[in-house]
């Protein structure tokens, strides 16, 4: 047995958070949020600990000893664990929403296709039942708007061009021709708002496709 398994053992606490990631990562690669060894989950624990996906690993085919902690500042707490580059990027959201438990990135191919198709800064979903998913939507009728970050491999100069933003982000943001970050306070709550939003997505790509005029973003796609 590893010893990673005996801490999770050891440890309910852990145990359920890692459990909650592996269920997240199943769910996901069956939707194709997460090809190949794309994407990151985390949540964090009430005590502030933050277990994070091991960097390199399959989603759909995560185990428990594929979590691994971090501190907020990213570092990983266990000699020989390497999380994933983006890991900052998850420690920012933690950082800046107290209530925040969850965090996932998935990359799917409506983000990655629409925030290639356009230099927008943002995209804009209007006029969707789903929209009540996002926190403070109560009406289809209201815009929610989606940042749309430049990719950079710069984490640190990422995070910071996203830290302009962030306390306004209803719906999560979008890394261009990459992928989606979204949170919430509990990993269900996450989970519903990735799922809103890719849905979201997936019909304003359809619409491109179909030749439907689109407002998704303020220039034509």
């Amino acid at each position: 047995m590893s010893e990673g398994h005996n801490a999770v053992v050891a440890d309910p606490a852990w145990a359920a958070a890692a459990e909650a990631i592996v269920r997240a990562g199943r769910r996901m690669d069956q939707r194709g949020w997460v090809p190949a060894t794309a994407g990151n989950i985390s949540v964090r624990l009430a005590d502030g600990r933050i277990a994070l996906t091991r960097s390199g690993g399959h989603k759909g085919f995560l185990n428990a000893d594929d979590v691994i902690e971090v501190d907020l500042q990213g570092r990983p707490q266990r000699e020989g664990d390497r999380p994933s580059a983006e890991t900052l990027l998850h420690c920012q959201i933690y950082g800046n929403f107290p209530a925040a438990g969850a965090v996932l990135h998935g990359h799917s191919v409506a983000a990655t296709v629409l925030s290639m198709a356009t230099k927008a800064s943002a995209l804009y979903l209007a006029d969707y039942e789903v929209q009540k998913v996002f926190e403070g939507q109560t009406t289809h009728a209201a815009r929610v708007t989606v940042p749309v970050f430049d990719n950079d491999q710069d984490i640190a100069h990422l995070s910071r061009s996203v830290a302009l933003y962030l306390d306004d982000m209803k719906a999560g943001y979008i890394i261009r021709g990459h992928g989606v970050y979204v949170w919430g306070p509990t990993m269900d709550v996450a989970l519903a708002r990735l799922e809103g939003l890719e849905f979201l997505l997936a019909c304003e790509l359809e619409r491109v496709k179909l030749g439907v005029p689109t407002r998704i973003a303020e220039e034509r796609l």
